[in-house]
């Protein structure tokens, strides 16, 4: 399913999107909250440079709110129409899914963000 060269193995694993050989991020635990959004610099294989221009990850902010709305409207149908629960309480599971699923938004949000506008390049790194 995840197989090398389709934008969903480094979206989901959020490896480099041109060569696919190593994760862009520091610390692979997004759970590590300190460190969720800390980058390497460079890929060290193919030498992709993740901060394409500054400011790059600004727009994954959008990314990132639409991640959000869908994960907030899915945690209100489930609550409300398989649970059977009060506005009120559909409201505070959408804030506690909100909550515990930040970290993984975040790095989803920038994972899609680069693999918009960077391709996968199967002779990337090779010499």
């Amino acid at each position: 399913m995840l197989k090398k060269g389709s934008k969903l193995n480094s979206i989901l694993t959020g490896s480099c999107p041109k060569c696919q050989n190593e994760s862009m991020y520091s610390d692979k635990n997004p759970l590590h909250l300190t460190k969720v959004l800390k980058m390497n610099e460079n890929c060290s294989h193919c030498g992709l440079k993740y901060q394409i221009e500054p400011s790059f990850f600004y727009g994954a902010m959008y990314v990132s709110y639409g991640l959000n709305v869908a994960v907030g409207i899915a945690a209100f149908i489930v609550s409300f129409v398989f649970f059977k629960t009060t506005i009120e309480q559909s409201f505070i599971a959408i804030v506690i899914s909100l909550i515990v699923l930040f970290p993984f938004v975040l790095r989803l949000s920038r994972n899609l963000y680069i693999n918009m506008f960077v391709s996968y390049d199967p002779t990337a790194g090779q010499k």
